[in-house]
């Protein structure tokens, strides 16, 4: 007899051996000896290859009984042999097919223990795909559950969320694309699961004084606010070109939708008004939960009132001040957060410095920024100026940041104030972001023109005040790339957007008579506002005052080219 065919007898022989002795047994004389030889068995035909040989024990109707109590045991072997396959394997199906026939053959108090445990024992690249693997064996066997609903859904929520905290969450749009650990699939597949149990509440909501349609609910609440802060607090949920259903926008919508169906989406926008009963009678615990829960309301307001999720939802009823008071609180939370995910999501409050037509109103915010920017020590400081220059589409704001980095930077040169932020690698990779035109020489250099200024403004200082010897800004380690990716496609700008707004002034020029005769003018539209009409007159003003502010930028980045040329011949002159 060949060797695979004699293993094979050996495997299946002793699974049948074991199965033949059970099947003359009572339900109730199992002993804990068959249990163990069962699992044995079935687990060396699975870890042998032989799945196929198992299915058909544990298909077989007179096996019944002995799979009820003891199928259970096969879950630990079953899903490490269901990983270890290829997809579209033979062995891989027939595994399947295992599992789902102890799903539906298994003690279900027996069979959901032995799958929380093999969610409980993952870790690392194996998380998602062991939770992919068993929701929807769990959502069956929950499902059939009759007492203890509600703690064993919560229990399993928990147990999920707890293996999946730990895991990066993607942020950029490659990484989201890529879904490397299969984080976004993860999380919107638990929404599934969760979607039974959220019927179900909302099915009973009129008889919601029953005690365990009330703890379904709860359970179902906790999961939410966990969700809140992991992972979307930390998620990227801005919308991103080339992705058509971004999945972490889509798990927020899904999130928000729970908390409408179980009636607890306006509670919890206004919570931190009314408060909520404490379930800890230690202090520290207290304390845990409740900064938890104060960042799971702020990723709340963030969906609400940035992302718009859930606002028809919304009572078009209370006060812009009242709303406004409601959310300096989350805004405070986001702010304190040094994590650039975060902390983004609290700067979005700084389009009321640009967008708001009321002046007063746009003065008062910039003050509010400078307070909070005083707030902060270095490292913050840091975060903070790289999350506006990334977040801010503003010209002006992205100029006073600039100013602000400036500012740090002298005082990190000053013996007084050493500051490894704002000096060597860390400010190198602050200044990637300042040096350079977002769309090269095709930039529009008037609308930058704040940004571009300032930025010119900046590296005249730097040029100035660190010697290209001690280098303590990094900016002459980088001088090459700031010469390609600013100050040579400046020129390049420079040069075609005089040439086409002198063109622009000599052809109004030229049809000036013409003009007037026909009293043309020209309408321009501001914010939607239509503005009122421009005689030619007034359409030349602002060409010339374009050009006025080009003559302007051209003469701050030749000074800033001449301060180069000089230091880098001084220091070939010493060398040589």
């Amino acid at each position: 007899m060949p060797e695979e065919q004699s293993q094979t007898t050996m495997a299946v022989d002793e699974l049948q051996a074991i199965i033949q002795r059970c099947q003359i047994l009572e339900e109730s004389d199992f002993r804990g000896e068959d249990f163990n030889l069962f699992q044995v068995a079935g687990q060396k035909c699975l870890e042998d290859g032989y799945a196929a040989q198992l299915l058909e024990v544990i298909q077989n109707e007179k096996n019944k009984v002995i799979i009820k109590n003891m199928g259970w045991n096969l879950i630990s072997p079953l899903v490490r042999c269901i990983l270890a396959y290829k997809q579209e394997d033979d062995k891989q199906e027939h595994c399947l097919k295992i599992l789902d026939q102890l799903v539906q053959l298994c003690n279900p108090k027996e069979l959901f223990l032995g799958l929380l445990e093999q969610i409980e024992q993952t870790s690392g690249e194996q998380v998602c795909p062991t939770v992919m693997l068993l929701l929807q064996p769990l959502q069956t066997v929950l499902l059939k559950l009759q007492n203890k609903k509600a703690y064993s859904v919560g229990l399993s929520l928990a147990m999920i969320m707890n293996q999946l905290t730990p895991l990066p969450v993607p942020y950029t749009k490659q990484q989201i694309q890529e879904d490397k650990l299969g984080l976004c699939r993860c999380c919107n597949a638990v929404v599934d699961f969760a979607k039974p149990f959220v019927n179900e509440v909302v099915k009973n909501m009129e008889k919601s004084s029953e005690y365990n349609n009330m703890e379904l609910k709860e359970e179902l609440l906790k999961f939410c606010m966990k969700s809140l802060k992991y992972p979307l607090l930390t998620a990227q949920l801005e919308q991103l070109e080339g992705i058509e259903e971004h999945p972490f926008r889509h798990f927020a919508t899904e999130i928000i939708d729970i908390l409408q169906d179980i009636r607890e989406l306006m509670p919890l926008v206004f919570l931190h008004h009314k408060g909520r009963r404490s379930y800890w009678e230690n202090q520290e615990f207290e304390d845990i939960e409740r900064k938890n829960s104060a960042d799971s309301l702020a990723c709340l307001s963030y969906l609400m009132f940035v992302q718009h999720f859930g606002i028809n939802c919304f009572p078009m009823v209370f006060s812009p001040s009242y709303l406004l008071q409601c959310n300096m609180t989350h805004i405070e939370v986001l702010l304190n957060r040094t994590e650039e995910s975060m902390l983004s999501k609290g700067l979005d409050l700084v389009k009321v410095m640009t967008l708001c037509p009321i002046e007063h109103l746009r003065k008062k915010s910039l003050n509010m920024l400078q307070l909070f920017i005083d707030k902060f020590d270095a490292e913050g400081k840091y975060t903070l100026f790289r999350c506006l220059l990334k977040t801010s589409n503003h010209a002006g704001v992205q100029g006073y940041i600039i100013q602000k980095i400036k500012d740090q930077i002298h005082l990190s040169l000053t013996k007084a104030h050493d500051n490894v932020w704002f000096t060597g690698h860390h400010l190198i990779s602050l200044l990637d972001l300042v040096l350079f035109l977002p769309e090269g020489a095709e930039t529009d250099l008037l609308q930058n023109s704040d940004r571009i200024m300032a930025s010119l403004n900046l590296l005249r200082y730097l040029v100035i005040k660190d010697c290209e010897s001690d280098n303590q800004t990094g900016v002459w380690t980088i001088l090459a790339k700031i010469e390609k990716n600013f100050l040579k496609p400046l020129h390049v700008g420079l040069n075609m957007s005089k040439a086409h707004y002198e063109a622009e002034i000599k052809n109004k020029k030229e049809n000036r008579r013409e003009a007037n005769k026909s009293n043309t003018v020209c309408s321009l539209t501001v914010s939607e506002e239509k503005m009122p009409a421009m005689t030619t007159e007034m359409q030349l003003q602002v060409l010339h005052s374009a050009l006025f502010t080009f003559d302007l930028i051209e003469s701050v980045l030749a000074r800033v080219e001449e301060l180069i040329e000089v230091k880098v011949k001084a220091v070939m002159a010493e060398n040589i």
